[in-house]
């Protein structure tokens, strides 16, 4: 067998113990499939709207539609949805570099961001072409047990501040992602010390996880990443930007140049695996929350430390694991990778990535490249050791990877006992 007999009866243990939280994963699911899908009758897709174009794409119907459709389904004013945004990280530094300007302050109320945004920034992280290198300050507030410090907002907020980041989801870090209700009471402080500070959100993981988004409960802007969630798995690349007309507006100034922002860029790709991608997306979410759900209740059973847990409610797709041990951080993402549909034979190893501090370790058989919301698995190399382990397009294949991933840390703690 793959499986000890010991794991294969803790798996039907934790199926058991995990219906209640299923059902409500699934009522969500129904839920956003259903907005998602009055959004395109009322947006009226057709199938001209899935054709290529090329050159400067003037009046390309298709990625105009996408915006209008993308900006209904997140209740906002406009949207801006483009293959040209290599990554949720480009996405975000598009929105950044284009509404603030020099003297201009930013502060992420979430702690210290993810990784990758600290080069964008250039604070802790000196790299050329920052945030910092164009005179832009930046200040953060520290998290309070694990939380936004609400009643600390106002103290962090000055004259200058232009904006503040509010980072969804956990990044490498133990905290609790943030729910809805959490946007918006953040939102609604911001807001209330500083009337015209643009509230603006990482959305990246947390698309379809609630049945509201963060634009429709008090922030200015978002944005996200189309290989992640709203893309369902079969969009090839590209990102979001959604909110405010006048905010959506700078930052096409920038993905762009100023003068031009939306009106053009070509549809190279199918544009159909977009359409669809975001109509599959919230029954796609809910198979890699589901996994992530079972991936809780297994290794809290094995006497792993896990955010969140099995019971929690969730706030995106992630689920961590604290494994406090180098060997058993390589041997979990090997278990994924062995049960992948893509790279199987191949073995994870730690390498520096760039826009990282320490070496990472990733887990990703999937069918695009880097696409988190295929079920996938990475860490940096660094004490208490964590995997963060994330989607899965069915949740069959997510029970299977997250067997193999139990049984190889299994397998490492027998060898070392």
């Amino acid at each position: 067998m793959a499986f000890s007999e010991e794991l294969i009866k803790l798996k039907e243990q934790v199926l058991k113990e995990s219906q209640p939280m299923f059902a409500h994963v699934d009522a969500i699911a129904e839920a956003n499939t259903l907005k998602v899908l009055d959004a395109m009758r009322a947006c009226q897709v057709g199938e001209s709207h899935f054709n290529t174009t090329s050159g400067y794409a003037y009046s390309d119907i298709g990625r105009m539609k996408l915006d209008e459709l993308y900006a209904r389904v997140f209740g906002a004013e406009r949207a801006l949805v483009r293959t040209q945004f290599v990554s949720g990280t480009h996405t975000l530094a598009t929105v950044l570099f284009g509404i603030l300007r020099p003297g201009d302050k930013l502060v992420s109320l979430t702690g210290a961001p993810y990784d990758t945004m600290q080069t964008v920034i250039g604070y802790s992280t000196e790299s050329k072409g920052s945030l910092k290198e164009f005179g832009i300050k930046y200040d953060e507030l520290d998290m309070k047990n694990g939380r936004v410090d609400i009643q600390g907002i106002a103290a962090k907020i000055t004259e200058d501040t232009k904006m503040v980041l509010i980072q969804r989801s956990r990044g490498y870090s133990l905290r609790e992602p943030l729910s809805i209700d959490d946007i918006e009471k953040i939102c609604a402080e911001v807001h209330r010390v500083k009337k015209d500070c643009v509230c603006f959100v990482d959305n990246c993981y947390g698309e379809f996880v609630d049945i509201r988004e963060p634009v429709q409960v008090g922030a200015d802007i978002m944005a996200g990443s189309l290989i992640k969630n709203p893309g369902g798995g079969i969009a090839l690349t590209g990102g979001y930007v959604a909110g405010r007309d006048e905010l959506v507006e700078l930052a096409s100034y920038r993905l762009t140049s100023p003068g031009m922002g939306d009106e053009l860029g070509a549809s190279l790709a199918n544009n159909r695996m977009l359409f669809q991608g975001l109509f599959m997306a919230p029954h796609v979410v809910a198979q890699a929350i589901k996994g992530a759900i079972f991936a809780a209740g297994m290794f809290s059973s094995m006497g792993y430390k896990t955010l969140p847990l099995p019971t929690d409610t969730r706030g995106d797709i992630i689920q961590a694991v604290q494994l406090n041990s180098p060997e058993k951080l390589v041997a979990f993402c090997g278990g994924i990778q062995k049960y992948s549909p893509v790279d199987s034979f191949a073995a994870p190893e730690p390498w520096d990535m760039p826009g990282y501090e320490d070496q990472v370790i990733m887990a990703a058989g999937t069918f695009v490249q880097g696409a988190s919301i295929e079920l996938s698995a990475d860490g940096p190399m660094r004490p208490p050791y964590n995997v963060y382990m994330q989607g899965g397009i069915t949740f069959e294949h997510a029970v299977i990877g997250i067997m193999g991933a139990a049984q190889a840390i299994a397998d490492v703690s027998k060898k070392h006992s």
